[in-house]
């Protein structure tokens, strides 16, 4: 028995073709960018708040930081990466990979921004990044779609219908009601719109991507309306995906937002991508109790982040009192920069 699963091990480890190849590279890279992408926007952010109206609180003034922007084109290169991907490579192979952005992410900002991490935190982050990979690779396969025509009959179903006016719904009721509100305290507001968002974007990412791909092969796609329509939905999507991003980034710590957004954003994918191509209905009753699983775990390491957030910045709230009793000035510290607590009284 063990002879013949070696084996079958060597057979398909000789088998992976050179596209799955290219697929692993690029998807090695995306992650690498989109995590290091993380800190150098937060470090702009930064620089931007320091001389104009924060993110956090509507302004836009990081826009003209060129820090941000490199921060920027190196979640463009990204995703363009991972964009090219999932041309080579199946999803089930492409997908986990980008838990990796997580570890980059984290690591970087304990290092470059000094941002603390406890060590339930770490724990978090590994629970997190199990659940997630732990849906994924017992996923299904995806289905072959050969017309960008056919992409568009699945997102017209009504299941799927239902889905995105949820979805849009949802956004709305964040957007007008809790983002006013709640945005400066509660870091689920500004991922929940990100990752919404970012549900319906991918969709609609696949689908231009499988009429690239088809254009590419001799089967011209541009000529159908959908591919534009399309598009256009990816482009709405992916500026308000960015700009709630920044928002959370801005505000909060970027160990705690990268997690939380890969989770809630690959499993809210994962959901849409099982309502509309229905990839449930080709799993059997051991995959999908897996997959549950795997939310149960993505739900603890979101737990132990939050808590892990509330720990340090309590820790840094008492640190910055004890600080401001030696201080000639009690609205700054030693260094003279305004504290915590006063830049988040600043008024919206």
């Amino acid at each position: 028995m063990d002879e013949s699963s070696v084996g079958s091990w060597r057979d398909s480890y000789r088998g992976m073709s050179s596209d799955n190849v290219k697929g692993l590279v690029l998807a090695l890279s995306s992650s690498f960018f989109i995590g290091a992408s993380f800190i150098v926007k937060k470090k702009g952010l930064k620089r931007a708040g320091s001389s104009g109206v924060r993110a956090g609180v509507g302004g836009y003034s990081y826009l003209y930081e060129p820090l941000w922007w490199v921060g920027m084109i190196a979640m463009i290169v990204g995703e363009i990466a991972n964009f090219a991907a999932y041309a080579f490579a199946p999803a089930i192979l492409v997908t986990p990979l980008g838990a990796l952005s997580i570890i980059i992410s984290a690591a970087l900002a304990h290092i470059i921004l000094r941002e603390r991490l406890h060590i339930f935190g770490m724990l978090g982050c590994v629970l997190c990044v199990v659940g997630s990979t732990t849906i994924v690779l017992h996923a299904p396969q995806e289905r072959v779609i050969e017309s960008v025509a056919e992409v568009w009959d699945l997102a017209t179903e009504p299941a799927f219908l239902l889905y995105a006016a949820l979805v849009l719904v949802a956004v709305f009721v964040l957007v007008v009601q809790f983002v006013p509100e709640y945005g400066q305290t509660h870091v689920m507001v500004y991922i929940g719109v990100c990752s919404l968002v970012g549900s319906l974007s991918v969709m609609s990412v696949k689908a231009l991507g499988i009429a690239l791909k088809l254009t590419f092969e001799g089967m011209n796609q541009l000529i159908y309306p959908q591919t534009w329509i399309f598009t256009m939905i990816v482009l709405v999507c992916v500026i308000t995906q960015m700009n709630y991003l920044n928002k959370a980034l801005d505000t909060f710590n970027t160990a705690v937002v990268s997690p939380i957004y890969y989770v809630m954003f690959t499993s809210l994918t994962i959901l849409a991508s099982v309502i509309m191509f229905k990839d449930w209905d080709r799993q059997n009753p051991t995959q999908i109790v897996t997959e549950i699983c795997g939310f149960v775990t993505i739900l603890s390491g979101t737990f132990l982040l939050h808590k892990t957030k509330d720990a340090v910045d309590g820790s840094s709230a008492s640190i910055q009192m004890r600080m401001s009793k030696h201080s000639d000035e009690n609205a700054y510290d030693p260094e003279g920069m305004p504290l915590r607590r006063q830049d988040n009284m600043r008024p919206s």
